[in-house]
């Protein structure tokens, strides 16, 4: 008993260093997690790189959230969060621990302190905007599919520039994604640190893309494109005869064969026929030759026909090959894409049409202008002989203002390759009068072409390549879209004039059209995430459709009901991008 009496003393002591060294460890860890906390809240809510009294605040209370005064009978609990200058939140925390059992012993109360740091860590990183930019983007996001359609139908479509825009309603889903682009930026300029390097690009896109420009010349075709068009096949007369000139001292047979065009070449010209016959005597003698006259127009074949584009692919003003007298708008900048393989299913390798990384080396694999000046319709595939006695003389030309406004021929903003780019010039880009809706969607257009943009082993790879001695860039394609796939046979773009170039229809029936481009819009999503870009997909005021989500990575599929939502979707996925992390 009395050994046993004398070892409970020395027991105790032990027993009760065990529970405070528990009670230690667990306020400790708990400590750290709540600087961690603190720490990590101040970063998030720090603006311009400063924390202010507003940010100080949220880590104050994050840590409060995570660390609750007085818990195990704590006391003088400090939490110092301070701005390390370089985008970065460190902090102290300090707090005193008493003694559960070792104060019997005379024990005082432990201090413990702890520290933790954090940033936003944001590597270089090239960032790539494919922007819908079709008709509908002018609606409010409220609307409807049909109601959108409805307006978009009845309103005219202006001109701006070089391209056509329908009117905006205010608080339009064009004038959101404005917005929210802006929002991205400052997300990720508010998170970066001055070393981090971030490009920007964008395609905007309705069935084409405005590249030509931006492209080497060695890129595209720079000598003869063949074009659903006309050409001159002989000429004709037209129109009722009228009474001509009176001739004297005419032959009868001279005027049985007379026939005069005036002009010698050239149109509108008209032909002089010798009608009837009179003898004469004097100084009329033989005799009077009376004429008739007829208008005389040429013969067009519509047909595909293979023009001159050296001038004009090269920006110039240049004659309309198939109109007389008249001079084409120049060059705006869109193009047509190089041979295409009409194909349903899509294996590897891709087609040269879908491959991103296929850099031009032949007349086959190069870029072609758009030129819708020269584009015209037919009753069928075969060459046809036809009078053109319209008031303009341009039957069946596809580039009237009518077809222009309804968005079967468009041409959109130019697109923005990668680069370094201010807030002010972003702004200025999306902000551009030429920044319009417009036309008809084509998803697999906008997509290819920010995949080319981004890919780091396409055509481009100069412009997203790592800085010398530097890590690869993270890379980021955002594709934006308020509808589905909408192809149409009267839209001449990216694919010719679809009715009769057929190029990805391949005379196939024209119910395939649609789901012939979906499958090559899912094709371009794999190969882009094939390259290590991260595909972010926002269906922006219409359902998220299950092409769309799984043409993004896993996860980065965002739906987006109003502009509000919209402006939300961009900050998270920049933030995201921007990765906020523990340093210490």
């Amino acid at each position: 008993m009395a050994i046993i009496a004398a070892g409970m003393f020395p027991l105790a002591g032990f027993a009760g260093a065990a529970i405070d060294m528990a009670r230690l460890y667990v306020v400790r860890t708990r400590l750290q997690q709540a600087c961690d906390a603190g720490v990590l809240a101040g970063r998030k809510f720090m603006t311009g790189g400063t924390l202010d009294s507003t940010s100080r605040e949220r880590a104050q209370q994050f840590f409060r959230n995570n660390f609750t005064s007085s818990w195990f009978r704590t006391t003088n609990v400090v939490f110092t969060p301070a701005d390390t200058g370089d985008g970065q939140v460190r902090g102290t925390a300090s707090v005193s621990v008493p003694m559960a059992v070792m104060g019997m012993f005379g024990f005082r109360a432990r201090a413990l302190n702890v520290s933790c740091e954090a940033r936003f860590d944001v590597p270089d990183a090239d960032i790539m905007f494919v922007l819908d930019t079709t008709g509908s983007m002018a609606c409010t996001p409220a609307r409807s599919t049909s109601s959108c359609q409805s307006y978009a139908g009845s309103v005219t479509a202006v001109q701006v520039g070089n391209v056509w825009a329908v009117p905006e309603e205010s608080g339009s889903r064009i004038a959101g994604l404005k917005l929210a682009v802006l929002d991205f930026y400052d997300t990720v300029a508010n998170a970066k640190d001055p070393s981090t390097r971030i490009r920007y690009g964008f395609v905007p896109y309705t069935s084409t893309v405005n590249v030509g420009r931006l492209l080497p010349s060695s890129y595209m075709v720079t000598d003869t494109w063949t074009y659903q068009s006309r050409r001159m096949n002989g000429e004709q007369t037209t129109g009722s005869w009228t009474t001509g000139p009176s001739i004297a001292r005419m032959a009868q047979a001279d005027c049985t064969a007379y026939r005069l065009r005036s002009p010698a070449t050239g149109y509108p010209a008209t032909l002089t026929y010798g009608h009837s016959w009179s003898s004469a005597t004097g100084s009329n003698a033989p005799g009077v030759c009376s004429t008739r006259q007829q208008s005389l127009t040429p013969i067009w074949r519509y047909e595909p026909v293979d023009h001159d584009i050296s001038g004009y692919v090269q920006g110039n003003a240049v004659p309309d090959p198939t109109k007389l007298g008249v001079t084409s708008p120049v060059w705006a900048g869109c193009i047509e894409e190089r041979q295409t393989s009409a194909l349903t299913t899509f294996g590897d390798p891709l087609p040269a049409d879908l491959d991103i990384d296929l850099i031009p080396s032949s007349r086959a694999t190069r870029w072609r202008p758009m030129w819708p000046q020269v584009m015209y319709n037919r009753s069928n595939n075969a060459p046809q002989d036809r009078t053109d006695t319209s008031a303009d003389g341009s039957l069946d030309w596809r580039a009237t203002t009518a077809n222009n406004r309804g968005g079967f021929n468009t041409c959109v903003k130019q697109a923005q390759r990668l680069a370094e780019l201010t807030r002010a010039q972003v702004s200025n880009y999306v902000n551009a009068s030429d920044f319009t809706p417009h036309g008809g969607t084509y998803h697999d257009v906008g997509m290819i072409w920010g995949a080319r943009f981004l890919s780091p082993t396409g055509p481009f790879a100069a412009d997203t390549a790592a800085r010398v001695n530097g890590d690869p860039p993270n890379r980021h394609l955002i594709f934006m879209t308020d509808g589905d796939m909408a192809p149409n046979l009267d839209i001449y773009g990216l694919y010719g004039y679809e009715r009769r170039d057929q190029r990805v229809l391949g005379g196939a029936a024209s119910s395939e059209l649609t789901d012939r481009h979906n499958a090559r819009f899912s094709a371009i999503c794999e190969a882009a995430k094939s390259k290590g870009i991260t595909v972010w997909v926002i269906a922006f005021s219409q359902s998220m459709t299950t092409r769309l989500e799984q043409c993004a990575s896993p996860g980065k599929a965002y739906y987006a009901a109003n502009t509000t939502q919209l402006r939300d979707a961009f900050r998270e996925i920049a933030s995201l991008i921007a990765e906020l992390r523990l340093t210490k």
